[in-house]
């Protein structure tokens, strides 16, 4: 089987990651579970001839100066893929993640209308969208980047390592720049792009103290800036960036993150229910009352009880949306209470949608119901 007809049949399976390993056999992660794809093992030969057919000259450089280099590649039609490319134990690896097989499958992120009209209408200020590695930050990035491509004239402009998503102008005018072919750095990109009209800046992730500073400097210059960041959960994403930054300059980025963040998007993809993963969703916009606590770090520890009592429309908790999941089925009991940000009120909230509405008077027990009634439910 040829190697485009293997990645064909894994995604058709609904394969998210693709392990190539020299000496391992090619190793697919669906539904979440590693599996192995058949028995023959990769050998180092065929390695070395991936990365020559998928690596440009300059990443090839790349590969042998740092040992590692991340890269796009398109399988036409049907979706794009990111490979990363790595060394260890002195031969090369690669792990290939799948990206949407379609733009129509952005429709499916599985945010609230309320909160893409929210933010996609914003002019200036900060959207961070949070969550582990393999959550699906890149996904959430292109839907709300196609949501203001759709229905709003502006110029954006998108820094990426690598490109995943190609985008195609609509209303708007989308310029995508890529880290290496394009631009050495985020930080470097982020500074032109303040200087090239854009409206709107996508940075592909926060990873360093300079392009978190290039990032405040364009939200406090008057741009809006979407961008993702690593961090198991909402509050965490901020106490983790200001980490980015040491003494003085800490207490002025958090200053700066509380007056230029428009609301935070955090997910985790979960077991589901049919065997396959589903996203989990949080959405939170910023208010006086938490713009004012995210200022004192006294105030941190609450910041998820604020967030609570000063809900607007759009927006949910992670267990609010688990809570949603698990009516609908989507994802059973267990998985959902293990991932509850808060199990015991996760459990509370489950007892008091099951409890009976007594406002008609008392529930018949079923021994008091006359025959006929349970023969015939239409005559109740």
């Amino acid at each position: 089987m040829q190697f485009e007809e293997m990645l064909t049949l894994l995604i058709h399976r609904g394969a998210s990651d693709v392990h190539l390993h020299a000496g391992l056999p090619v190793l697919a992660r669906i539904g979440g579970e590693l599996q192995n794809i058949g028995q023959s093992t990769l050998t180092p030969d065929f390695m070395v001839s991936l990365a020559d057919k998928l690596c440009t000259a300059q990443q090839q450089a790349m590969l042998r100066t740092y040992r590692q280099v991340d890269v796009a590649y398109s399988l036409p039609g049907l979706t794009r893929l990111r490979v990363n490319f790595f060394y260890q134990r002195n031969s090369l690896s690669a792990v290939m993640h799948i990206l949407s097989r379609e733009d129509t499958d952005l429709s499916k992120v599985n945010l609230p209308q309320e909160a893409l009209e929210y933010f996609s209408a914003q002019k200036k200020g900060l959207i961070l969208v949070t969550g582990p590695m393999g959550s699906g930050k890149t996904t959430t990035l292109a839907r709300l980047v196609d949501e203001i491509n759709q229905k709003h004239k502006r110029v954006i402009i998108s820094i990426e390592d690598p490109i995943e998503y190609l985008h195609v102008s609509k209303q708007s005018a989308i310029i995508q720049r890529e880290i290496g072919s394009d631009t050495p750095s985020f930080e470097r990109a982020v500074e032109g792009a303040m200087r090239q009209n854009a409206d709107v800046i996508v940075i592909g992730e926060i990873r360093d103290q300079a392009t978190a500073t290039a990032m405040f400097n364009a939200v406090h210059s008057g741009h809006l800036v979407i961008t993702s960041f690593n961090a198991p959960d909402s509050m965490l994403a901020f106490g983790r960036m200001l980490e980015l930054f040491s003494g003085s300059e800490r207490n002025i980025s958090r200053v700066l993150f509380a007056e230029g963040l428009l609301g935070i998007i955090h997910q985790r993809l979960l077991p589901a229910a049919d065997g396959g993963r589903t996203a989990v969703i949080e959405v939170i916009r910023n208010n006086p009352r938490l713009r004012e606590a995210l200022k004192q770090p006294a105030q941190t520890a609450r910041l998820s009880e604020l967030m609570l009592e000063t809900k607007q429309p759009g927006e949910r908790s992670f267990d609010e949306h688990l809570l949603e999941l698990y009516h609908d089925e989507k994802i059973d009991f267990q998985t959902a209470r293990m991932h509850a940000q808060n199990p015991t009120r996760f459990e509370l909230a489950i007892l008091r949608q099951m409890e009976p509405d007594l406002s008609q008077g008392p529930i018949k027990r079923q021994d008091d119901w006359p025959d006929d009634d349970l023969i015939n439910p239409t005559k109740m």
